[in-house]
């Protein structure tokens, strides 16, 4: 999302980008330096935050500063006047996943698929959750599904967690994660191990990546975070230097499924800032174009 925003501020050529984020998943730490962002910031506020709830009174003091803010990744807490989100459906990036899964499970299949969660509680990662097993329980009724469990977000403690899933379900033809070092870490189980099973997961971490290509992750589920980071940072621009009023509700700028038909170009957008921005230069160029495709009621942000 970040590197987005930054693709956007180096093609106005003329807007000032500050950057900030706490080390690690601390939602207080956030609070702080977006109370100082308030102060210093004053043309406009992104926000991305994995505990949205702390934020209703700094984002109701932005408003009340006449800062424009939109929040980014996550939906805005009630009780805010925070009028535009940008954001995938999550429960669609677990629905892709999950449709993806069962071209490789054949029907009638018997046997365990075993979800991890990488932080319990949290909103997206649930409803990814709520798409896969949904397609799961539809598509291929006679699996039994286990968890979700608690895969932990931070490497080295994701990979234990899933060690330990892995060893505890040794009959199990599957294991899908939600979060990005799933895809991470499943993999190199199965390397270090030699069991063998289906694995899948969410986001594009660049290990990840390559465990598609070598085929040690059936697919990516992406939430194609650069997108989001770039349609905030334009349209906030677009708002300061035209005067084009900000538009209201939810603005989806949709899922990419990575699978062996099209890693080889994903890996190749993924080398850098510049082949990142030609990538997305006419989809980017599309949605800011028609904005009216993107958007939906703010309610119905899933």
């Amino acid at each position: 999302m970040a590197f987005g925003a930054k693709a956007a501020a180096a093609a106005d050529g003329k807007v000032t980008l500050n950057a900030s984020a706490p080390t690690g998943v601390n939602g207080p730490a956030q609070v702080q330096l977006f109370r100082s962002a308030i102060r210093n910031s004053k043309d406009g506020l992104a926000l991305q935050s994995l505990a949205p709830d702390l934020f209703v009174r700094p984002l109701v003091q932005a408003d009340d500063d006449g800062i424009p803010t939109v929040a980014v990744d996550a939906a805005p807490p009630k009780g805010t006047k925070t009028k535009l989100f940008i954001g995938n459906s999550n429960t669609e990036v677990g629905r892709a996943l999950g449709e993806e899964f069962i071209k490789h499970v054949p029907k009638g299949t018997r046997g365990e698929v075993v979800i991890g969660n990488d932080i319990p509680g949290l909103r997206l990662l649930s409803q990814r959750i709520d798409g896969l097993t949904s397609v799961i329980k539809k598509e291929r009724p006679e699996l039994t599904i286990k968890g979700p469990f608690d895969s932990k977000s931070e490497p080295t403690d994701n990979y234990n967690a899933w060690n330990s899933i892995v060893k505890a379900n040794p009959k199990a033809i599957a294991f899908l994660g939600v979060g990005g070092q799933d895809g991470v870490s499943l993999p190199l189980i199965q390397k270090q191990t030699g069991r063998k099973f289906l694995a899948g997961s969410c986001d594009i971490d660049p290990a990840a990546l390559k465990a598609v290509k070598d085929g040690s992750l059936f697919a990516l589920s992406s939430p194609e975070h650069w997108l989001k980071g770039y349609v905030a940072l334009q349209l906030m621009i677009d708002h300061q230097r035209k005067g084009t009023k900000l538009p209201e509700g939810w603005w989806n700028p949709g899922t990419l499924v990575i699978n062996s038909a099209n890693i080889d170009q994903v890996l190749a957008r993924q080398v850098n800032e510049q082949s990142r921005t030609a990538y997305f230069k006419t989809i980017t160029q599309e949605q800011l174009a028609n904005p009216g495709k993107y958007l939906k009621p703010l309610s119905q942000a899933d």
